[in-house]
């Protein structure tokens, strides 16, 4: 029988009143802060590095970011096998170091992606595959821990939608700001990524204790993690479908402002206003949860970015317009993109209900996979949309490459969007009470502190497990 041992996951660890400190909720949030420093620098300004800049054609670069982007999403896997097998973990718990000391290399090799031999057009795509490749990989290994790190720092459902409306927050900032400056400069947003990635590593804690197996991970056991989690599952596919819809949106965004509003100085205005607007769904995340829970946040987030895209595909545009249901699509998609951080701890947890077995790295690494597909996806059809509709960089656009923009801005998303909505109402069974109800079985059969449970009436904080049953 596997040897088993039950402690916090840091040993510098709080109470388990599943109550997280506003610094510790702002540090949290810086991750994704720096996350998005050096991530959304390459969604939004690479594929059009690699065409304008690099000489790439279209297609061939469409091709980097599909290929590589599968690469990546195998990759997650093993990073999370990885985390998860790690058995000196040390003083700083099993994420945060791996996080931090991972993002200084990620950084340096953000870097490394802008840059471009500047040779034949097969030697500058061979660099741009080699170069993403290896950014991909620290990616995992810096993405996968901050991601994992939310599940072992509270179980409480609220502190958790409060948590995902952080990291929701740095995230959207680190948009904001590279979709302002047109093609920032690619080291200054490593080195402030970095900064970000060492507030979270000193501010915040790993709290939640946890029964470890210490058992070898294998493929089976891998593939048992999986299998039997349904949510997990659901999130994977809905992940695909939303995700690739929010990428092709500020994938094209730099193309639709340049050629079919005629202006690509429009683009800084239009990102601020759009991209800030979705501040509103990201501070309605907390009230909305409280009021109607996770699962059905999220669908309204959805349904008001569907029906915004979907009025920009059909209707004339002008900037104006255009921006005005741009802003209302991001103020949707926002809400559901937040609540999903908190409802991969939930599948964390139930994970760890159903098999008996903690395994944070690998259950967020398969989530993790879903959106690089997701991305993987995005790139593609931007790039390949581009050049079926006969795209040629630096020149007037004709008609029809116009409309195929139109289509790949607004239709596109509008779909997308729409089919994951469906997956998450159709398919998704965990609703927050019943994530409070295997939380509580799960501390009971192995004897560890329950969470608190902070009452809705009075703010109290009281322990379910010693309430009587009515």
């Amino acid at each position: 029988m596997a040897n088993k041992i039950t402690t916090p996951t840091s040993s510098r660890a709080k109470k388990t009143s599943g109550m997280v400190s506003l610094k510790e909720k702002i540090a949290y949030g810086m991750g994704d802060l720096g996350n998005g420093f050096m991530f959304d620098l390459g969604q939004a300004y690479l594929l059009k590095f690699y065409t304008d800049v690099a000489g790439l054609p279209p297609a061939a670069a469409a091709s980097v970011f599909v290929i590589t982007k599968l690469f990546d999403a195998f990759m997650d896997p093993l990073a999370g096998t990885v985390i998860d097998g790690r058995r000196n973990v040390g003083r700083f718990g099993r994420f945060r170091g791996v996080m931090f000391y991972s993002s200084i290399a990620l950084a340096v090799l953000t870097v490394f992606t802008f840059l471009t031999p500047g040779q034949s057009e097969g030697v500058n795509l061979v660099y741009a595959y080699v170069s993403y490749m290896a950014w991909g990989v620290l990616y995992s290994f810096t993405n996968i821990p901050y991601g994992s790190l939310a599940s072992v720092m509270t179980q409480e459902p609220i502190e958790r939608a409060k948590l995902a409306s952080f990291r929701q927050a740095g995230s959207v900032t680190a948009l904001l700001v590279t979709g302002v400056a047109f093609m920032p400069p690619a080291g200054t947003m490593a080195v402030v990524g970095v900064l970000c990635f060492f507030a979270t590593f000193r501010y915040t804690r790993e709290a939640v204790p946890v029964v470890r197996t210490r058992e070898k991970l294998t493929v089976r056991n891998f593939v048992t993690t999986i299998v039997t989690n349904r949510p997990l599952l659901v999130l994977v596919v809905m992940t695909i479908f939303s995700i690739s819809a929010y990428n092709v949106k500020t994938s094209m965004i730099v193309y639709f402002t340049q050629y079919y509003l005629g202006d690509v100085r429009l683009l800084p205005y239009v990102n601020v206003i759009s991209i800030g607007s979705s501040i509103i769904g990201i501070l309605l995340i907390p009230v909305l949860t409280r009021l109607i829970g996770k699962k059905r946040t999220a669908l309204c987030g959805f349904l008001l970015a569907i029906v915004a895209d979907g009025l920009n595909f059909v209707l004339p545009t002008n900037p104006v317009l255009f921006t005005v249901l741009f802003s209302l699509s991001f103020i949707g998609v926002a809400l559901p993109n937040g609540i999903t951080w908190a409802l991969v701890c939930d599948v964390i947890d139930f994970g760890h209900w159903r098999t008996g077995v903690r395994r944070e790295g690998i259950t967020y690494s398969m989530f993790n996979f879903s959106r690089k597909i997701a991305q993987s996806v995005a790139g593609g059809l931007a790039g390949f949309g581009l050049s079926a509709i006969g795209y040629m960089p630096n020149v007037p656009q004709g008609p029809e490459v116009l409309a195929g923009m139109k289509g790949l801005q607004t239709l596109y998303p509008c779909l997308a969007l729409a089919a994951a909505a469906i997956v998450l109402a159709m398919l998704y069974p965990l609703t927050d009470k019943k994530v409070e109800e295997l939380v509580l079985e799960t501390h009971a059969r192995e004897g560890t502190p329950a969470p608190l449970e902070r009452s809705p009436q009075d703010g109290t904080e009281s322990n379910p497990t010693t309430q009587e049953k009515p």
